[in-house]
C-alpha cells in the first residue's frame, strides 16, 4: 500500500513538472498563432496520440470496477471545464508572465476545499490561514502602482476556479470509468470547443501553424497526451485535496522554466509574493486537522 501511494505521488509530481514546463511552450506558441487555435490543435493532437491505446485497451478486463461504457457525459463535462480553464490560462499568458501564470493558476489548491463549503464540508484553520497568505501573496505579485491588477493575472485567477472544478471532477469520475477513455473524451471535447472559438475569433494561416509545430508537439504530445492522462490515472483512488497540493507544485516548475528559457525574473516583492502563495497552498493542505468528535 505504501509503495502504491509513493507511485501515485510520483506520477502526480511528474504531471506537475510537465504542466509547469509547458507554460513556456504555451507562451512561445502565441508568437505564431492565436491562443484558441493553439489550445484546439494541441488537444486534438493529444487525443490522436491516445487513440491507439484507447482502441487496444479492454476496460472490462483491465479495469473491472470501471464501467465498460464510453464515459461520454462525464468526459464531455470534464472537457468543457478543461476548455474553460486552459483557454483562460492561454489568453492570460498574452498579458502576464509564465511565473505569474503558474503561481496564480496554482491557487486552485485553496479553492478546492473552499468550494467544499458549498456542499457542507467544514474548512479547517489551515485552509483559512492558507487562503489569507495566498491572497496577500497574489497582491504582492500582481497589484501594481495605483492598485491596478494586470488583466492577464485576473484571467489566470478566473482560470484557477475552473482548474479547481476540473480536479474535483476528475476525482469523482476517475474511479468510475476507464481512465484512458475518460481522458480521450475530454481531449476531443476541449479541442473541438477551442477550435470553434478559434474559427470564430482568430485568423488561420498555414505558415503560422507550421512555425508553431515545435510548441504544438510539446503541448500536444507531452503536456496533453502524457500529462493530462497521467492526471486521470494518478487521481484514481486519490483524494482531490491531496492531488491538488502536489499538482500545485507546477507553479514552482513554471517559475524555474520561465527563468531558464525566457530569462524571467521578479522583484524582491514579487518573489515574496510567490513565497507567500506557495506557503498558502501548502498550509491549506498540510495543516494538522483536528480529529472529529466521536
Amino acid at each position: 500500500m505504501h509503495r502504491s501511494t509513493l507511485r501515485t505521488d510520483a506520477l502526480m509530481l511528474l504531471t506537475a513538472l510537465i504542466w509547469g514546463s509547458a507554460f513556456v511552450m504555451q507562451q512561445q506558441a502565441m508568437e505564431h498563432i492565436g491562443p484558441f487555435l493553439y489550445s484546439g490543435l494541441r488537444f486534438i493532437l493529444g487525443a490522436l496520440c491516445l487513440l491507439p491505446l484507447v482502441l487496444r485497451a479492454r476496460p472490462s478486463l483491465s479495469h473491472p470496477t470501471a464501467s465498460s461504457r464510453w464515459p461520454l457525459r462525464g468526459g464531455a463535462t470534464m472537457g468543457l471545464v478543461l476548455a474553460c480553464g486552459i483557454n483562460l490560462q492561454q489568453v492570460g499568458l498574452l498579458f502576464t508572465t509564465v511565473t505569474n501564470s503558474g503561481f496564480i493558476t496554482g491557487l486552485y489548491v485553496i479553492i478546492v476545499p473552499l468550494v467544499g463549503l458549498a456542499f457542507g464540508q467544514r474548512a479547517h484553520s489551515g485552509t483559512w490561514l492558507g487562503a489569507a497568505a495566498a491572497v496577500l501573496g497574489m497582491a504582492l505579485l500582481s497589484v501594481g502602482d495605483g492598485l491596478s491588477v494586470a488583466w492577464g493575472d485576473l484571467l489566470q485567477l478566473a482560470g484557477a476556479f475552473a482548474w479547481a472544478g476540473h480536479v474535483l471532477l476528475v476525482g469523482a469520475l476517475a474511479n468510475r470509468h476507464d481512465p484512458l477513455r475518460l481522458a480521450f473524451v475530454q481531449f476531443v471535447v476541449c479541442g473541438l470547443v477551442s477550435l470553434l472559438l478559434a474559427l470564430l475569433l482568430e485568423p488561420w494561416n498555414g505558415a503560422s501553424i507550421a512555425a508553431a509545430i515545435p510548441a504544438l508537439l510539446y503541448g500536444g504530445v507531452v503536456a496533453v497526451a502524457l500529462g493530462f492522462t497521467l492526471q486521470v490515472i494518478s487521481q484514481k483512488g486519490a483524494l482531490p485535496s491531496h492531488a491538488a497540493v502536489i499538482f500545485s507544485l507546477e507553479a514552482v516548475f513554471a517559475a524555474i522554466a520561465g527563468a531558464i528559457f525566457l530569462g524571467e525574473s521578479l522583484s524582491v516583492r514579487g518573489y515574496l509574493g510567490c513565497g507567500l502563495m506557495l506557503a498558502g497552498m501548502l498550509l491549506a493542505q498540510l495543516w494538522p486537522k483536528r480529529p472529529s468528535a466521536a
